[in-house]
């Protein structure tokens, strides 16, 4: 599937990013950042993979890596998501308010785009949680060589889920179904507790083996 944010240039990215342009934004580099994470753990698997000293963790080892590139796959497509469900929001907010009818079409497609607009950084933070877990595996079987790249993708899982968080929280200030805020910050803040915890345990496993 061709993303093209992340089939550019990494300058064109960062160089768009700095503009006054409505995307990307903060949900796009939300979701970068945990692919940065899910790449890192995919690197710790790769340089375990084939090793005599890991022979007793090789299937295991192999699965990690399947699933970090399938969450690193997912945050790239997500990437790209978020960028385009902030554009609708954006051109909601440009329709014209001249008649009633105007102003309730206008209200009516702003709250579809802003419960589009929440889902997709709260899809980011399932899959950076992913992250997270994954490099708690990485860290505790991978190749001690590179368990620095596990602690680093657990630090990149935290903050991509504060960050994910965060552009969550600022769409569902203007939705006005209240249920569908309530479960939506009810996972944002399970999915917070359980990234923290797991970076704190990867950080202090890396430490720790690092001596």
């Amino acid at each position: 599937m061709a993303v093209p944010y992340v089939d550019g240039s990494m300058r064109a990215f960062l160089d768009k990013l700095a503009t006054a342009s409505p995307e990307p934004g903060g949900g796009s580099v939300a979701a970068l950042v945990g692919a940065l994470g899910a790449g890192l753990v995919s690197m710790v698997a790769s340089l375990t993979i084939g090793k005599e000293k890991y022979a007793g963790v090789q299937e295991r080892i192999k699965v990690l890596l399947g699933e970090a590139e399938a969450v690193r796959e997912m945050l790239q497509e997500l990437l790209q998501r978020d960028a385009e469900v902030y554009g609708a929001v954006s051109e909601a907010m440009k329709m014209p308010r001249e008649t009633e009818e105007q102003t309730a079409e206008r209200a009516a497609r702003m709250q579809t785009a802003l419960k589009e607009a929440a889902r997709v950084p709260l899809a980011i933070g399932e899959q950076v949680l992913r992250v997270a877990r994954l490099s708690a595996i990485a860290a505790e079987i991978g190749n001690v060589n590179a368990v620095s790249d596990a602690g680093v993708a657990a630090l990149l899982a935290e903050a991509a889920a504060q960050s994910a968080a965060l552009n969550v929280k600022i769409n569902i200030g203007w939705i006005d179904d209240a249920e569908f805020n309530r479960v939506s910050w009810e996972r944002v803040q399970a999915i917070l507790d359980e990234t923290a915890r797991l970076r704190e345990h990867v950080v202090a496993m890396t430490y720790e083996k690092l001596g």
